[in-house]
């Protein structure tokens, strides 16, 4: 069993698998029905295919087209015409590889993280498999509702991954393009703070987020561009006041009846994630830089007001890094359980409909133990002395 664990191929065809899977359920599933229009079950794919469309032909991006698809687009403009070699294929086969793109960046960011200096040096071991085996329920969840979440939480990986490496262009251009997929992966740009040479990484993050933001003028033209952009802002500030999601806000609405502004809450988690930057001398130490990564991945999820079941993908990602790149506790052991549980196992038939509907649901039991787990990886952080840096190598690790 051990040697299956430390083969990545076995681990690769799993996630091919459930990419697979995904896309035979939702092609293959029941219609569904909306404002008495009838609708494929692959929603949100065709938003993202038909977005493609409606960029070449001068549409408005972010209305309702209900003789399509059910739901509003919120993506960038960027993003549709990203979308382009999936758009012009037909559904089931654009459906597979959108399903195995968001498989394949989040396997290849997991597979390529450095483990602690603790760890023996090997190409692929049990704890990237674990990692990988860990959060897949979770990706099965997110690839069933054709969403981009894997491709998310891959590219930020992958984004620290390669600016370990020193590859500083690739490492913004993962960023870049997570902002302009979902604009929350614009606080991966924190990685920023910790690594030397910050005027190629200004440099080239200035230059990725002017190419991409800019790309689809060539196909439009300026002037549509930016009308996309002032459409894209007002449904983006109209959203932002219909939910408290599985968030910090809908934890402390849910839990303790607190009505506090959005804003507020997502000030204070600004305050709390930038708390332990301010020990910069702790930043040559790998075991600061990877629980940082956790942080953002966990981060941009719980204080995420529109933050839903498969978006979790990202966090339980970060979870997963946490708890197996770190000592063995029984406290550890026992918050990763519990996320686990219900984080992971809740939503599915495995507990009762009645415990979703009457606790798991109501009390936004799906964040809370990702919750509590970000608040240990941050205190953590802060309990990191600089002598403990000690263990590494030449900063930054470069292979």
């Amino acid at each position: 069993m051990e040697k299956i664990f430390k083969n990545s191929r076995f681990v690769f065809g799993v996630y091919i698998l459930l990419a697979l899977g995904a896309t035979l359920q939702s092609y293959f599933g029941n219609p569904t029905s909306f404002n008495s229009l009838e609708y494929t079950p692959y929603n949100n794919y065709l938003i993202f295919k038909q977005s493609f469309f409606h960029l070449i032909e001068g549409k408005d991006l972010f209305i309702l087209y209900p003789q399509e698809h059910w739901d509003l687009y919120k993506y960038s403009p960027t993003f549709s015409l990203l979308m382009a070699p999936l758009a012009i294929l037909p559904d089931v086969i654009g459906l597979f590889f959108w399903n195995v793109l968001n498989a394949l960046i989040l396997f290849l960011g997991i597979r390529k993280l450095q483990l602690p200096p603790r760890f023996k040096e090997v190409s692929f071991q049990k704890s990237h498999a674990f990692i990988l085996l860990f959060v897949g329920l979770e990706l099965m969840t997110s690839l069933q509702n054709e969403q981009s979440n894997g491709l998310i939480a891959g590219l930020i990986i992958l984004a620290f991954v390669f600016l370990e490496k020193e590859k500083i262009w690739l490492g913004t251009l993962c960023i870049a393009l997570t902002f302009y997929i979902k604009i929350f992966g614009i606080v991966a740009f924190a990685l920023f703070l910790i690594y030397p040479r910050k005027g190629k990484f200004i440099l080239s993050s200035a230059v990725w987020m002017i190419v991409l933001g800019l790309l689809p003028a060539v196909f439009v033209g300026l002037d549509q561009l930016m009308f996309l952009y002032e459409s894209w802002g007002k449904m983006l500030g109209e959203d932002h006041a219909a939910s408290y999601g599985y968030s910090v806000m809908g934890w402390l609405q849910s839990w303790f009846g607190l009505e506090v502004s959005k804003n507020v809450i997502v000030l204070l988690g600004v305050g709390l994630f930038c708390l332990p930057l301010v020990k910069w001398k702790n930043y040559v130490n790998y075991n600061f830089r990877w629980r940082l990564l956790v942080s953002i991945l966990i981060w941009v999820v719980i204080f995420n007001h529109k933050a839903e079941s498969p978006t979790f993908v990202i966090a339980m990602s970060g979870v997963g890094v946490w708890y197996f790149f770190s000592e063995k506790t029984r406290v550890n052991l026992a918050l990763v359980i519990l996320a686990f549980v219900f984080t992971s196992l809740s939503p599915t038939d495995l507990f009762p409909r009645f415990l979703r509907e009457q606790f798991v649901i109501p009390y936004v039991m799906k964040a809370v133990f990702c919750i509590f787990i970000w608040g240990k990886v941050v205190w953590e952080m802060i309990m990191i002395q600089p002598q403990m840096s000690t263990d590494l190598t030449d900063f930054p690790k470069v292979e």
